[in-house]
């Protein structure tokens, strides 16, 4: 069993720039892949970036170039860094772990069904 825990989220402007953190616990080395989803009010829960054990990353088309995914083994953390934010990634973030180390391809890493384990999410607000 994994447990997450985000933390990170608060209000910016447009055009600033937030750090998403999410601490892991439990048995984390079975999740090859660890991803950030996103959900505005009204819409579905959307992939934003994911990445493997061996630091491989996956990208929404709409963050490219403004956020950085990261992980941390040794202290079981995900990151995201968020720049150049826009009114549009208003949303809950969300911080989700796949149970197994089993190959994902990678037009899969970015939905929501492959991944097991989420955390309650942290909000992010981004006025214009």
């Amino acid at each position: 069993q994994v447990q997450l825990v985000e933390s990170g989220g608060g209000s910016e402007q447009a055009g600033g720039s937030l750090r998403l953190s999410c601490a892991a616990s439990g048995y984390t080395s079975s999740s090859r892949y660890m991803g950030w989803f996103r959900q505005a009010p009204g819409k579905e829960r959307e992939g934003v970036a994911s990445i493997a054990a061996d630091g491989t990353t996956t990208y929404a088309d709409s963050v490219k170039g403004r956020f950085t995914i990261s992980r941390d083994n040794a202290k079981a953390t995900l990151y995201l860094q968020m720049i150049s934010l826009k009114p549009e990634d208003t949303a809950m973030y969300y911080c989700a772990a796949v149970r197994g180390t089993n190959y994902i391809q990678p037009y899969l890493r970015l939905l929501p069904s492959p991944y097991t384990y989420w955390g309650q999410g942290t909000q992010v607000t981004v006025s214009s």
